[in-house]
């Protein structure tokens, strides 16, 4: 049992976790403080113990959000962020910086904007490319050395750096994008992770919403949200996934759940080192999600949704040139 494990279960956690990033970046306007802070608080009541900001997010307004609206309850729930891409205010745009110093600095910020002593689980949020994997997480690990952090973990890197990473240092966990319609991990990093007790952290596990419905016409996309430059989302594709979409609610309504419980429910059903973090800003759908952790699936079921969502049912890809460079995962022929 690697030390985040043992950390959720310490913490009493359901397999569900939380992401926090939807309150303060990539879907249009940021709710407001008094929002956020209600939202993260109703959460907590509600049972979640796994949640999960990173430097980037709200060019950094996320970590103090949860910072603050978690303050006093530290010992009661796994605390996530990440490091190596942030927001820069001289440039005005994102920045991914893997080099040691970048990331000690980084981390350090972090710790006051979360108002703790030490971030249970860290990640490298991108791997810079022009920087060895091997230095970034040889900087990591002395920071778990100096209690600072207490796990490693990596985002969006292929099997072949997971590996490189995890000849440094052990590495907790590994958090990339995947569901239904998201399944690259299965291609080799699901595997990689299981070779060494790594767990596997699934983000955006409702397909950015559209596996709950939440998306039925790219017209109502808003100013400033990540979906409008992500091609599975534009008219011509969006139209055809919205079939699959119908699929899957046919099968939800026969097991009597909603669309997006029975998608994080074949997450959970692939593993139990697999854990989703869905994010959302309605306290509502936080609760319809935290509910999917007592939805189990049959094999027959699980094997009909295998079938429905192949990947070369799938209308466009991801991500945009931009975005898909910045990452190191494997991708479907």
């Amino acid at each position: 049992m690697n030390s985040v494990t043992a950390r959720l279960k310490a913490v009493a956690s359901p397999t569900i976790g939380l992401g926090c990033m939807n309150l303060s970046h990539g879907y249009g306007q940021p709710v407001s403080e008094a929002e956020g802070l209600r939202a993260l608080e109703e959460a907590f009541e509600m049972g979640y113990r796994h949640f999960d900001t990173a430097t980037l997010y709200g060019a950094t307004a996320n970590e103090r959000l949860v910072g603050k609206a978690l303050a006093g309850k530290r010992d009661e729930f796994l605390l996530a962020s990440k490091c190596g891409m942030a927001m820069d205010p001289a440039l005005g745009k994102k920045v991914i910086d893997g080099r040691p110093a970048t990331l000690r600095g980084q981390c350090e910020a972090s710790l006051e904007r979360l108002k703790t002593d030490h971030i249970d689980l860290y990640y490298l949020h991108r791997w810079d490319k022009g920087v060895p994997i091997e230095e970034s997480v040889g900087e990591l690990a002395r920071l778990v050395a100096e209690g600072k952090i207490g796990a490693i973990g990596l985002s969006e890197v292929s099997a072949a750096t997971l590996r490189r990473a995890r000849a440094e240092h052990p590495i907790a966990a590994v958090q990339t994008e995947y569901s239904l319609w998201t399944r690259n991990p299965e291609i080799a990093v699901l595997e990689a992770c299981r070779e060494a007790d790594t767990l596997f952290v699934a983000f955006s596990p409702l397909g950015r919403g559209f596996l709950a419905g939440a998306v039925r016409d790219s017209e109502g996309l808003v100013e400033g949200d990540v979906r409008v430059g992500m091609p599975r989302f534009s008219a011509e594709n969006l139209s055809r996934n919205l079939g699959l979409l119908a699929e899957l609610e046919a099968v939800a309504g026969e097991l009597e759940v909603t669309s997006g419980q029975l998608a994080l429910a074949w997450l959970r059903a692939r593993g139990d080192d697999i854990i989703p973090i869905p994010g959302t800003r309605s306290i509502a759908h936080m609760r319809e999600n935290l509910a999917a952790d007592a939805v189990t699936l049959d094999a027959a079921s699980v094997a009909r949704l295998d079938a429905l969502f192949t990947p070369e049912r799938i209308a466009g890809a991801r991500y945009g040139e931009a975005l898909q460079a910045e990452i190191d995962t494997e991708e479907f022929a």
